[in-house]
């Protein structure tokens, strides 16, 4: 029983402390990229931590009460990290044994979720609209990475997630899982919460959103669960779809996973440069002709290809 434990609560342990502390420095890096492209100096890649510990020691102000309210930031937190559990992060998941893919989606919409709630009990308008344009966003979006992620399903003729990534290992690039892996990629954007597809934040348009009512440790937290899902999105987008070059030696895997992983975030960071905001009937065209996408990859699959 000891050695089980230890089996499984130490990968849980690493994958939740690797995705806590490597999603503030993904950030950082995702910001001195942006500077760079727009010819200034930027922050320094630490400056999340920093902004974290700084939220983190501030006054708890809150527009409401409650103890669903109050825990709210730290229940969104750890859904997103139970997520990381249950996404191969450079190895196996800790907790594949415990849910396959159906699970991992229920699980990578509770943050959206939860988040969506927290703007409509905050009595803010802005809050209110900002979940409003967050439910459409989820809306949009879970779709397309659902039917993606099923494309995998369908090849490996399993739900679970290690068995759809040592298909792919063993079997190679194919045309479906191609065209859904860029599908991911191009709806990744959105999870991460970036431009041209921040439309539920809006600084300009509705201050902020959902979070609008957020400051100190609560703000801290929710910021931090963004940083954590785009970091985890990706870690899946890679593992699932371009698990290659697999060179069977763990730390080997691991690195190039790693650099897989900020290539991804770099591509994010550079649309997120070069992008303004998409109007709510300009991202809704784009998501439909991404599903579209996403379906062609679902066909070719049921083909054979």
């Amino acid at each position: 029983m000891t050695t089980w434990l230890i089996k499984i609560l130490l990968p849980c342990l690493l994958n939740v402390a690797a995705a806590l502390l490597l999603a503030p420095l993904c950030e950082g890096l995702m910001r001195k990229l942006r500077a760079a492209l727009h010819s200034r100096i930027g922050p320094p890649i630490t400056q999340p931590y920093w902004d974290l510990l700084k939220l983190l020691g501030k006054e708890d102000l809150r527009s409401t009460g409650g103890v669903v309210y109050a825990a709210m930031p730290a229940i969104t937190l750890g859904s997103v990290l139970l997520l990381a559990a249950l996404v191969p992060m450079g190895a196996a998941a800790p907790l594949a044994f415990a849910g396959d893919l159906i699970v991992m989606l229920y699980v990578s919409t509770m943050s959206a979720v939860l988040i969506m709630l927290v703007g409509f009990a905050s009595s803010s308008p802005y809050a209110s609209i900002g979940s409003s344009r967050e439910m459409m966003m989820l809306l949009s979006v879970e779709p397309i990475l659902a039917i993606a992620l099923c494309v995998g399903a369908f090849k490996a003729k399993t739900l679970a997630l290690g068995g759809i990534v040592n298909w792919q290992v063993q079997n190679g690039p194919s045309i479906s899982m191609a065209i859904a892996g860029v599908a991911f990629l191009l709806a990744l954007q959105a999870v991460a919460g970036k431009l041209p597809f921040d439309i539920a934040e809006a600084d300009q348009e509705i201050m902020g959103g959902s979070l609008v009512e957020q400051s100190g440790p609560r703000l801290a937290l929710f910021r931090w669960t963004m940083w954590v899902k785009q970091l985890v999105f990706a870690f899946l987008l890679v593992e699932v779809f371009f698990p290659w070059p697999y060179f069977a030696a763990p730390v080997v895997d691991l690195a190039a996973t790693i650099v897989k992983v900020l290539v991804v975030l770099t591509l994010v960071a550079v649309v997120d440069v070069v992008n303004p905001r998409l109007r709510i009937d300009q991202a809704m065209g784009y998501f439909m002709r991404v599903g579209v996408s996403s379906l062609a990859a679902l066909a070719f699959a049921v083909i054979g290809k």
